[in-house]
């Protein structure tokens, strides 16, 4: 039976005392933020008297966001934790009502920016100190100039954000609190139970493949039983996104979406066609070794992630993977290493699993506090391999932090997922450089080959069914349960040819992620492991040198554009020669797989 989330010893949890002491704190902290607007809205209508004026507009802003930030913070992870409980929802209900009210309140500030006469924000920042050290927050404002809507408009889309997010909200609340899936019996007659996160975290990953099978059937039963409704969710995101995008004047959807990241159009055409067609032959190759090799009469879906080697599955206690993450990714120097310490020992990780608690795992890092990690620890050394991925975003938010304003410190989702996914190579690099067994060898190019299947796979399919299913919405084809499974089973036969059974509960892939309701963020995976893979690479042949570059690139935060901020690590993205070198690796990866076989 699965624990209710009063039930998990406390040690398995976050500390969010470190937020706030106790929900009436809370409480008391977000009526004192709704009394203190106005220290920002007296500054409307007032942005273009001078360079002083819209620095301390600014200044006032990013004081009461980085509370703000903290406070939603808190009833966030409150529900991320246990999603059932209804104080949980009844605080992120209110967490998003006063976000909402915020930023209504505070819409005025970007419009007066976007209102002033070409190049005069670049003027006062050369002339003010005060203002220029925001001019990373001001340029990526501007970049939005010949799209802005009139103040009033703007005013009223942001006060409706707490409706412009229910398409995620609705997702997350059917995946973490409505959603039932049937237990299973294994073969030894035990009763196994099913879950979001129990399937993905574990089952998924099962030796026995009676087990995979099975639970993947109830899986899938489980996700057609709500296929019309989060369709119908997924729709509403889609034409939210259509409306917005027409309304601003973007030329497409992708136009509008792509425009905060920062990056020619060209780039991300060129992540999705590359590596579908030249990373495609690699996958359908080592498909067909996991046939061979696992004997199997078919390769299902639900088979790619079985282990080769069924009878070695390491287990790890959190004490060992802790120790493991540290000494791997102490390459990248001590004040990197002190973060991640603190991390385990300061409890910023929630372990457990529990009943209502998000599926998948994500870290946060909240301004002015410290990052806090979700993941399922199943003790299986995959979940040090999911851990040392979130540990690469704590590391570097907790570097940009330090060294960047709140408003700076954002970087472009074409960059945040490159420390980690890096984190993962250089685990397993640490790990390969440990053993001469020829099993452990096997089964960390497995892991190796696991991330780049999610993220050069599973991630960058996603990111390919959002473009032609919002290249057919923008032509009025209405967005359906059936269009989504057909979309998603069509790119899955052309990637796999053939070579992986493209069966119901494939179809249904597009149930399983809370990325679509993210704007473009699922082909950033495949641009951070691109970008990730080669620097740790760097790291590899070069040591400490390479090693401290790039820990001064993650100082930086947002303060420069993402292909500015991967040039500095030595990774030229405007090309797709580092998506061909992160591809011939994959391929290297399996050849080394099928020679152990």
């Amino acid at each position: 039976m699965r624990l209710r989330r009063n039930e998990v010893p406390v040690e398995l949890t976050w500390n969010l005392h470190d937020l706030f002491p106790s929900h009436e704190a809370w409480e008391a902290e977000g009526k004192a933020i709704e009394a203190d607007l106005p220290a920002v809205t007296q500054y409307k209508g007032r942005l273009a008297e001078g360079p002083a004026t819209l620095a301390a507009a600014l200044k006032a802003f990013e004081t009461l966001l980085e509370r703000m930030v903290r406070w939603g913070t808190y009833a966030n992870l409150l529900a991320s934790g246990d999603g059932s409980d209804p104080e949980n929802q009844g605080m992120l209900a209110k967490a998003y009502a006063l976000q909402a009210q915020f930023m209504a309140a505070t819409a005025f500030i970007k419009s007066e920016i976007l209102a002033l006469p070409e190049g005069q924000a670049a003027a006062w920042m050369a002339a003010d100190p005060e203002l220029a050290v925001y001019r990373p927050a001001l340029e990526q404002v501007l970049i939005e100039r010949p799209y802005k809507l009139h103040p009033q408009t703007e005013e009223a889309l942001a006060a409706l954000s707490e409706v412009s997010e229910a398409p995620f909200i609705i997702y997350e609340r059917a995946r973490s609190s409505d959603m039932t899936f049937e237990p299973i019996t294994a073969p030894d007659g035990r009763t196994l139970p099913v879950s979001f996160s129990l399937y993905e975290d574990e089952l998924e990953l099962s030796a026995d493949t009676a087990v995979r099978r099975a639970a993947f059937d109830s899986f899938t039963r489980g996700l057609k039983a709500y296929q019309n409704t989060l369709a119908a969710t997924f729709a509403t995101e889609v034409k939210k996104n259509i409306v917005l995008s027409r309304l601003r004047g973007y030329e497409s959807v992708t136009h509008m979406l792509l425009a905060p990241h920062r990056i020619d159009h060209g780039v991300y055409h060129n992540l999705l066609d590359v590596i579908q067609s030249e990373l495609a032959p690699h996958m359908r190759r080592y498909a067909r070794l996991r046939k061979r090799v696992l004997g199997l009469d078919e390769m299902r879906y639900c088979d790619i992630e079985a282990p080769l080697d069924p009878g070695y599955n390491p287990q790890v206690t959190r004490e060992e993977a802790a120790n493991l993450i540290l000494d791997a990714l102490s390459v990248l120097g001590p004040e990197y290493r002190a973060i991640i310490e603190r991390a385990f020992n300061e409890r910023w990780i929630d372990w457990a699993d529990n009943v209502g608690k998000q599926a998948g795992a994500f870290c946060t890092s909240p301004y002015g506090a410290h990052s806090y990690i979700l993941l399922t620890f199943t003790g299986h050394m995959r979940s040090a391999f999911t851990l040392a991925h979130e540990l690469g975003h704590a590391g570097h938010f907790e570097l940009a932090n330090r060294h960047q304003r709140l408003l700076n410190v954002e970087p472009s989702l074409f960059f945040v997922e490159a420390p980690s996914t890096m984190n993962e190579v250089l685990l397993a690099d640490h790990i390969l450089k440990g053993t001469d067994d020829k099993r452990m060898r096997r089964w960390v190019i497995t892991q190796l080959l696991m991330t780049y299947h999610h993220n050069f796979v599973r991630h960058l399919l996603e990111a390919e069914l959002q473009r032609r299913i919002y290249a057919q919405a923008e032509k009025g084809v209405p967005v359906t349960a059936q269009l989504l499974s057909e979309t998603k089973g069509a790119i899955l036969e052309q990637f796999w040819g053939g070579e992986v059974v493209i069966d119901e509960g494939a179809k249904l892939t597009w149930m399983r992620q809370p990325h679509y309701y993210m704007g473009l963020y699922p082909y950033t995976y495949s641009a951070g492991l691109t970008c990730g893979t080669l620097m740790a690479q760097r790291i590899k042949e070069e040591g400490q040198p390479a090693a401290e570059q790039w820990v001064e690139v993650l100082k930086l935060g947002g303060s420069l554009p993402p292909m500015e901020l991967m040039a500095r690590a030595g990774v030229d993205m405007t090309s797709p020669e580092p998506i061909r070198k992160a591809i011939a690796y994959v391929g290297s990866l399996i050849d080394e797989l099928e020679a152990s076989f």
